[in-house]
C-alpha cells in the first residue's frame, strides 16, 4: 500500500521543552534516535511533495515548560518548519481541540494522516484518538515518537518502554495504524 498523495504528516508538539529534565525525573525516556528518525522522515516527506503540519504547543500553565516566553516553545532543529508548512498553535493536549486543524484537513479533503512527535502517551495520543473518532485514517510512527517512565496511579513507576507499549497498544487497530519508520518509507 501507498499513501494517498494528498496525505498530511502530522508533528506533534516536537518542541526544546522536551529536553528539560523535569520530564525524566522517573527515568530515561525510550527512543533516544527518534529525533533522527523524525528528521529522516521529513526528509523524505518534503521531497515526496505532500504536506506538513507542525503542531506547536502553547503551554497556559506558568510553569510550563512549553511556555511560550520560553525557550522551551521554539521547535527542535530537526522538525524546524520552512516556508509553505503550516503551524497549528494549541493549548491542551489535543491538536484538534480550539484549533482549526480539523477545518483545515476537511478543506483539503485530507483522509489520511501519519502522525509522529511527543510525548506518546499524552498530545500523540489524545490527537491520534480524536483523529480516529473523526474518520481520518491514521498512522503512527512508532520509532518517531517517545515518551517517558512514569508511576502509574498507586505509585508503581513503569519504564519509557513499557509506558509507550501501552500507549500504542491503547491506539492501534482502533484509532490508528501503528508503522515503524521503515514501512512507512515503503510507503511513501
Amino acid at each position: 500500500m501507498k499513501f494517498p498523495k494528498e496525505t498530511v504528516l502530522l508533528i506533534i508538539d516536537v518542541q526544546k521543552a522536551i529536553d528539560n529534565p523535569e520530564w525524566s525525573k522517573y527515568g530515561n525516556r525510550n527512543h533516544p534516535k527518534a529525533e533522527e528518525n523524525m528528521a529522516t522522515i521529513i526528509q523524505e516527506w518534503r521531497k515526496s511533495g505532500r504536506n506538513i503540519i507542525h503542531v506547536k504547543h502553547e503551554s497556559k500553565e506558568p510553569n510550563s515548560t512549553y511556555r511560550p516566553d520560553s525557550l522551551g516553545c521554539e521547535f527542535k532543529e530537526c522538525v524546524t518548519p520552512i516556508v509553505g508548512e503550516r503551524i497549528i498553535i494549541k493549548h491542551v493536549n489535543s491538536a484538534f481541540i480550539g484549533t482549526k486543524l480539523e477545518a483545515i484537513l476537511r478543506e483539503q479533503n485530507i483522509s489520511d494522516l501519519v502522525v509522529f512527535g511527543v510525548i506518546t502517551n499524552n498530545s500523540v495520543e489524545t490527537t491520534v484518538r480524536m483523529a480516529g473518532n473523526l474518520g481520518f485514517n491514521t498512522y503512527v510512527v512508532e520509532d518517531a515518537t517517545f515518551t517517558f517512565a512514569k508511576p502509574d496511579y498507586y505509585g508503581r513507576i513503569y519504564s519509557a518502554e513499557e509506558v509507550h507499549g501501552i500507549s500504542l497498544a491503547n491506539m492501534n487497530h482502533e484509532y490508528c495504524k501503528i508503522i515503524s519508520m521503515s514501512e512507512l518509507m515503503n510507503m511513501l
